[in-house]
């Protein structure tokens, strides 16, 4: 299905959106306004022609000093006889850039989790680099740095040069001596199971 296609059959199932080709070296690259967000991506994947059934990837870029500052980005993919929606037949397989732009000082949108479990994560980690907020996100913290950590080290205006000790400290892997322990531990306990007449048991 051509680009404009895309767009046509995005705007007969969602009246009224905005939403706009830009230009992409690698794959076709929309944008859409964030308060129509999940309405977009519910017609993205369900749609028999459409079927992208797998969000790949999110992520975010920092445009300052662009307005608007923030970039949500979408990678979806349909996987054509892979994976077919719906009782009809399979959409060709293909790829889809879609950005939702957000401003500085509202950098907010709806969290995609419901329509694709998938962005769980993926949307922890945007929210813990860039400070972004996925409103109705089931468990929104930080996901890699300590949850004291104060700032979010992938926006443009972070200090580059900061030092920091974090205020919490947990180990982060087993000691030698932990992990030989446990190691003896699974062993005694795959001996059992094969000792025991019945035959090993999961």
């Amino acid at each position: 299905m051509e680009t404009v296609s895309l767009i046509d059959a995005i705007r007969q199932a969602v009246p009224g959106v905005a939403v706009d080709e830009v230009p992409s070296v690698d794959m076709p690259t929309l944008v859409v306004d964030r308060d129509r967000l999940r309405e977009v991506l519910a017609v993205l994947r369900d749609h028999p022609a459409l079927q992208f059934a797998l969000l790949a990837d999110v992520t975010a870029v920092d445009r300052l000093p662009a307005v608007p500052r923030f970039e949500i980005v979408y990678h979806l993919a349909c996987l054509g006889e892979t994976y077919v929606v719906g009782p009809g037949p399979a959409a060709p397989p293909r790829r889809l850039r879609l950005k939702v732009r957000l401003p500085a000082d509202d950098p907010r949108v709806p969290s995609v989790v419901p329509l694709y479990p998938t962005a769980d994560w993926l949307e922890r980690e945007v929210y813990d680099f860039f400070g972004v907020l996925f409103t109705d996100h089931p468990d929104l913290r930080r996901i890699l740095m300590p949850e004291d950590w104060e700032g979010h080290p992938l926006r443009k205006d972070y200090p580059v040069q900061i030092r920091k000790t974090p205020q919490t400290w947990s180990p982060i892997q087993l000691s030698a001596e932990e992990f030989a322990e446990h190691i003896r531990s699974q062993r005694a306990q795959a001996t059992t199971r094969s000792d025991d007449p019945r035959g090993p048991r999961d």
